[in-house]
């Protein structure tokens, strides 16, 4: 896909109403299946994520990490009460990245960038990778998990319009326009009837 340009529509929605308001009630509640869950929590340790600082992008009351990051985690969401909830957080950040996607870190603050089931929402996915990367050391990781569930009416056109292996190429190709380079995906749960799939992607910034 990085050849050429997204098709027309790609990034609409079928509410693109303010996302404050839809994100404004609380949801205390896990997006993704318990496996799917642990699935998240087993590559992250895999990957060393919790041996670093850690940036938690459009993140919510739990960040599916086994323990907290060494030397600290930051979460960045919609939803002021889901992320002060959040029991590993050490620093919160309320911020829409459909409206403003430059991450408000200084260079070189992270050693890893995670965004769980969250990444078929953004408007401006590049943009928000490439400021991922500014903010990620050298070495520094970026961790993308995603599945099939979703809010349909604030996922883009693209995202809905294709089946996993679609998804699987948009994210990857996400990640290669914003500079990464040897992106890795891999399925991380078995497939099986009526479970979640859990994908990921990731890389490291040079």
């Amino acid at each position: 896909m990085s050849d050429h340009a997204w098709p027309p529509g790609f990034f609409d929605r079928q509410d693109p109403s303010d996302d404050a308001a839809f994100y404004a009630p609380p949801r205390f509640v896990t997006h993704i299946d318990d496996d799917a869950v642990r699935a998240v929590s087993d590559l992250y340790d895999e990957l060393g994520v919790p041996d670093g600082r850690t940036l938690d992008l459009m993140s919510s009351w739990v960040s599916h990490l086994s323990r907290a990051p060494v030397d600290g985690l930051t979460v960045l969401g919609m939803n002021a009460r889901e992320l002060h909830a959040n029991p590993l957080a050490d620093e919160v950040v309320v911020q829409d990245l459909n409206v403003d996607p430059r991450l408000p870190f200084e260079d070189a603050s992270f050693d890893a960038v995670v965004c769980c089931v969250s990444v078929d929402y953004l408007v401006h996915p590049v943009e928000v990778l490439r400021d991922a990367a500014r903010v990620l050391r050298p070495g520094g990781l970026v961790v993308l998990t995603f599945s099939n569930r979703c809010f349909p009416t604030k996922a883009i056109r693209g995202w809905l319009a294709t089946d996993e292996d679609g998804r699987v190429a948009i994210v990857r190709d996400y990640l290669e326009r914003a500079g990464f380079t040897d992106v890795r995906t891999e399925l991380r749960t078995e497939r099986r009837r009526g479970g979640d799939p859990l994908h990921a992607a990731w890389a490291r910034t040079t």
